[in-house]
């Protein structure tokens, strides 16, 4: 297990890509063990052989075609009608559309990507610093982590065998709280810096029901995928063939502006972003298995428990230990890897699982908006040429806001857990 652990460490700190540096480590692992090589090939072949695994390059695709259909614009004019009054419009603006984004792109980096690119450039020609221009399009991927159908919580719930409908319910209230926070942190610091609104007057009700009419396809979106899990209509794998047909059928037939130069753009697009999961995917599923091989899981679990026997200092120590991994590796990959870990430990403490799967997903996610090798935090500041510097130092306040957030998801279960225990029972 020292050799594993060294080599990987190493790898990553010579920037070797995450998904090389979790397979060489292992393959080192396994050698030194003299495990066979064809068993670390057919761990990491047999673990795409999941159904539920199926949903996540659906959903994929679903988002890279809704993306290109036109109706993210719509969803910036939209935001802009409900938040363009407030103090920092522009920068509210990006707050709500990545609440409204998160029931279609389902993943935090290319929720920041995007907006980065779209309204990166237009809030520094509206006088706003660059590192809080980067601070809040990074963070805002939260939300979309956090919102149904985050690709997050269906790995979560595939690795963990946790029911991925519940945990797309319970996903919303969190991530509707985090909306509010940051608009809130927003309002605070354009306040005192004087940022400006994008409009004069609040909205009228009739130009919100406006917009509403025009984006009630991608609004409709999330909804329709839980109602179908809910009712067993299709399950997650299925609901993300559903969203695929969906967004592909809105793009030609209702807005028109999925051409066939465009969706050959998708499907390349797609093949990228999949072949990145994938490999990382399979990868750790082996690097799991030399984990338990080594009874990591089991070690680690009689040393945290032995900490104290009280069982929010030990779920406050997990949280913490996912926060700092995540700090240095990207979230599919820690999701994968840690689950099988601490997931057995919170339950026999008695939290329930999908209560830990949101608080999991949120630290997971937020470790990557932070340094040392945030993937959000860097694809945000690359885009904006932002010196990480100065983004983490504009960062700290949101940070700060999440963690009182997560302080009260953690003493307060209910508030992540009454809409899925209402709905399912």
């Amino acid at each position: 297990m020292i050799i594993l652990a060294i080599s990987f460490v190493i790898l990553l700190a010579i920037g070797m890509p995450v998904a090389f540096a979790i397979g060489i480590s292992t393959l080192s692992f396994f050698i030194s063990e003299g495990v066979p090589i064809q068993i670390v090939a057919q761990r990491m072949v047999s673990s795409t052989q999941s159904f539920s695994l199926l949903a996540v390059p659906f959903f994929v695709l679903a988002g890279n075609l809704m993306n290109e259909t036109g109706i993210t614009k719509r969803l910036i004019k939209f935001s802009t009608v409900l938040t363009g009054h407030m103090y920092g419009g522009l920068a509210q603006v990006s707050v709500v559309l990545s609440t409204l984004m998160g029931g279609i792109s389902g993943s935090a980096t290319a929720d920041a990507a995007m907006e980065s690119r779209i309204l990166g450039p237009d809030m520094g020609k509206r006088g706003y610093s660059k590192g809080f221009t980067a601070a809040i399009l990074a963070m805002g991927g939260l939300i979309t982590s956090t919102i149904p159908p985050s690709i997050g919580l269906i790995l979560y719930g595939v690795t963990g065998e946790i029911s991925i409908g519940r945990l797309f319910l319970a996903g919303i209230v969190p991530g509707v709280l985090l909306t509010i926070v940051f608009m809130t942190t927003v309002n605070i610091i354009s306040r005192k810096r004087k940022y400006a609104r994008e409009m004069e007057k609040s909205p009228t009700v009739l130009e919100i029901l406006k917009g509403l009419v025009e984006n009630i396809w991608a609004l409709l979106f999330p909804v329709i995928l839980i109602v179908g899990i809910r009712f067993g209509i299709f399950t997650p794998s299925e609901a993300g063939a559903f969203a695929v047909v969906y967004a592909f059928i809105i793009g030609v037939f209702v807005y028109k502006e999925l051409t066939m130069k465009k969706m050959i753009e998708v499907l390349k697009q797609t093949s990228v972003d999949l072949a990145v999961i994938m490999l990382i995917i399979i990868c750790s599923n082996a690097f799991g298995y030399a984990l338990v091989t080594g009874r990591v899981p089991q070690t680690l679990a009689d040393l945290i428990i032995n900490v104290s026997s009280n069982s929010y200092i030990v779920l406050f120590i997990i949280l913490a230990f996912v926060f700092v991994v995540g700090m240095f590796m990207e979230a599919t990959a820690n999701v994968l890897i840690l689950t099988p870990i601490f997931l057995p430990i919170v339950t026999n403490l008695g939290f329930d699982p999908v209560h830990f799967g949101i608080l999991f997903m949120i630290l997971v996610t937020m470790g990557g908006m932070t340094p040392p090798i945030g993937v959000t935090m860097y694809t945000t500041c690359s885009i904006l040429q932002c010196p990480v510097e100065t983004y983490t130092k504009e960062s700290i306040l949101f940070l700060g806001a999440v963690i009182v957030l997560l302080a009260v998801l953690v003493f307060f279960p209910e508030v992540v857990l009454f809409l899925p225990n209402m709905v399912f029972g």
